[in-house]
């Protein structure tokens, strides 16, 4: 059984927030105007009369410096509640807005709805605001977004990101999918950022964001913040001799690789062309087919014999 308090509950709680911003509203007007307007206009007129009699050298200037400060600072605080005062009235106003449009209203229907509308056909990516309450102007409530216009965005190396241009082809590798995607650049934003390696190293990254060319049913479980592996193309061509990059090192101001001939390594020296890191291109000085050595190290030279394992 509730007890006369109980069953009037919902009623003064209800209350609460309206009696007390109003007694926020009040409560500068009761403190703030008697003990520092007085105050504000005794010393305004207390610099007033010093500088009076700095003026007949019946003072000091340090007096009237100080008297200039304490004028100032009771201005600053009579400012200060005023504007307390403004920020309590607003504070009245978002309590009864609140209780105008709140739900809780002893079991009654809202006295007014608001319908929000998509401004496109999309699905909910993610809800900021989940439960009623007050909401301040331009306060986001939910993110919409069409799956099925993803956009790609990879962060790379300022340094690379110089050799990429639009129209560039890139392919998705390691997404989830059975198959690669197909995609091209969009745009290269024109500013980077620094990030952090996990090695603690600073890097100047920059933005580069693509489209998805593959059919929508190839990619159609893939979604928003969703992890691609992008491989930028930015040369190829039919035919092209190629080695792997560890095989090659620098002498004097040429590309030279061991090649293994009857059984010895044989130092050759091969003009080279575009490279990815991995494996470079061959313009010329070997043939298809020819064993190289990787990582040759100084026990290598040339004319040494040598068996390929």
């Amino acid at each position: 059984m509730q007890s006369p308090r109980d069953s009037r509950w919902p009623e003064w709680n209800r209350c609460a927030p309206r009696c007390s911003t109003r007694a926020a509203v009040h409560a500068p007007r009761h403190r703030s105007p008697q003990p520092r307007l007085p105050s504000s206009v005794r010393k305004r007129n207390d610099y007033a009369r010093k500088q009076q009699l700095q003026e007949k050298n019946l003072v000091s200037r340090e007096v009237v410096e100080q008297a200039a400060t304490h004028s100032r600072e009771a201005a600053a605080e009579l400012r200060s509640a005023g504007f307390a005062v403004e920020v309590a009235r607003h504070e009245l106003e978002a309590a009864k807005t609140a209780l105008q449009f709140s739900i809780a209203n002893n079991g009654e229907a809202a006295p007014e709805t608001v319908s929000i509308k998509a401004p496109i056909n999309s699905r909910v990516l993610q809800i900021h605001h989940k439960s009623e309450g007050v909401l301040v102007t331009g306060e986001p409530l939910l993110e919409i977004g069409d799956p099925a216009a993803l956009e790609i965005a990879v962060d790379v190396l300022s340094a690379d990101a110089v050799r990429i241009r639009p129209d560039t082809r890139v392919q998705l590798l390691r997404w989830g999918g059975p198959q690669a995607l197909d995609a091209v650049v969009r745009t290269v934003e024109p500013t980077g950022f620094t990030h952090i390696s996990a090695l603690g190293v600073e890097e100047q990254r920059v933005w580069v964001i693509a489209d998805l060319v593959s059919p929508r049913k190839n990619w159609e479980q893939l979604g928003d913040g969703y992890r691609v592996e992008a491989h930028f193309i930015l040369w190829e061509a039919e035919d092209v001799l190629q080695i792997p990059t560890s095989a090659l090192f620098r002498q004097d101001d040429s590309w030279v690789v061991f090649v293994i001939d009857a059984g010895k390594a044989r130092l050759t020296t091969v003009p080279t062309g575009h490279d990815n890191g991995l494996i470079t291109e061959v313009l010329d000085g070997l043939a298809e087919g020819t064993q190289v050595i990787l990582h040759p190290d100084d026990r290598i030279e040339d004319g040494v014999r040598v068996t390929a394992q």
